[in-house]
């Protein structure tokens, strides 16, 4: 078997590089830093319970948990508003947990920006304004006591600039009797970010 060692192999301008041919096994050696598949996957969650009906800005923290790791450089965020650390096409998904003693109707969004300004709005069925909502009703048990409920919703977001790209995440129709729960302990609510491939 022949070696070659170089720092970098560059195609040609316009090409594209290509690694083996159909059938053969690309290998990538034990502890090389592989930028070929998933490079990005992180996780945030909200610390505290929600209970006002806006996006939620403050008490958001990086999962802690002892075992958690994130791949690549990670998430950041600012009053709520997070920023990708590279370009691509992005799986976010946002789990939302409620705690309930009454009837409601509850509404988890994920909402995307491409020009870091106007957040991208659609209708799903007519209840809310939002970039993707899943809608679930609430419904207290027979014996009146407070319970938990949750729901989740995903998106496919293609990031074509980490300045101009933004995500952000409300629940609707929060109240005294209807909060999103938060927990700086484990997750409740919270957010999932994984780069899937180049844009």
């Amino acid at each position: 078997m022949s070696k070659i060692e170089v720092d970098a192999i560059e195609p040609q301008s316009g090409t594209t590089l290509t690694l083996g041919a159909s059938g053969d096994t690309v290998n990538i050696a034990s502890g090389a830093t592989n930028n070929l598949g998933i490079t990005e996957a992180d996780n945030w969650r909200l610390t505290v319970n929600k209970s006002d009906n806006s996006d939620i800005t403050a008490n958001l923290e990086r999962d802690d948990t002892s075992g958690f790791g994130y791949l690549g450089t990670g998430m950041t965020q600012s009053s709520g508003i997070f920023t990708f650390p590279s370009t691509g096409i992005w799986l976010i998904t946002f789990n939302a947990m409620f705690l309930v003693t009454n009837e409601n109707l509850s509404i988890a969004e994920i909402n995307t920006t491409i020009n870091n300004s106007t957040y991208t709005i659609w209708y799903w069925c007519n209840i809310k304004q939002n970039r993707c909502c899943t809608t679930f009703i609430i419904v207290a048990s027979t014996t009146g006591g407070s319970h938990y409920k949750s729901s989740t919703t995903s998106i496919l977001f293609d990031v074509t600039s980490t300045s101009d790209c933004k995500v952000k995440f409300t629940a609707s129709n929060l109240n005294a009797s209807c909060q999103l729960v938060g927990n700086s302990a484990f997750n409740t609510t919270n957010m999932l970010f994984i780069r899937l491939g180049d844009t």
